[in-house]
C-alpha cells in the first residue's frame, strides 16, 4: 500500500477528485493549506497599500492506495492539476504500512 500527498491549485480539486475517481480511487481526503515554494508568494495592494502574500492558499489532497492503482492515480493527479504554470503544486508517496477501517476491523488493501 501507499499514501499519495498531493498539494495542488485549490480550483484543480473538483477536476483531481474526477480523475481519481475514473481509475477506482475510492476516497480522498483533502485539506485547505497555505504554502509556498519556488515562486515565493506574491505582492499585492490593499486600500492603497502593498504588502507581500507569502504563503499562498493550496488543497492538500490524501490518498491511500493499494500497489496496483498508484501508477494510474498519480498520473490522474499530474494530468487533472496541472496547468503549466509555476505553482501546480507537487506529488508525495511514501510506503503505508498499515490500513484499519474503524467500523469492521478490516485491515490494508480491504480497509481502503
Amino acid at each position: 500500500m501507499k499514501m499519495i500527498m498531493a498539494v495542488i491549485k485549490p480550483f484543480k480539486l473538483d477536476d483531481v477528485r474526477e480523475a481519481l475517481a475514473e481509475v477506482g480511487v475510492n476516497g480522498i481526503t483533502a485539506t485547505e493549506v497555505k504554502g509556498f515554494g519556488r515562486q515565493k508568494g506574491h505582492t499585492e495592494l490593499y486600500r492603497g497599500a502593498e504588502y507581500v502574500v507569502d504563503f499562498l492558499p493550496k488543497i492538500k489532497i490524501e490518498v491511500a492506495v493499494d500497489e496496483p492503482l498508484l501508477e494510474p492515480a498519480v498520473d490522474a493527479i499530474l494530468k487533472a492539476a496541472g496547468t503549466g504554470k509555476i505553482g501546480d503544486g507537487k506529488i508525495f508517496v511514501w510506503d503505508l504500512e498499515r490500513a484499519v477501517r474503524i467500523r469492521t476491523g478490516e485491515l490494508d488493501a480491504d480497509a481502503l
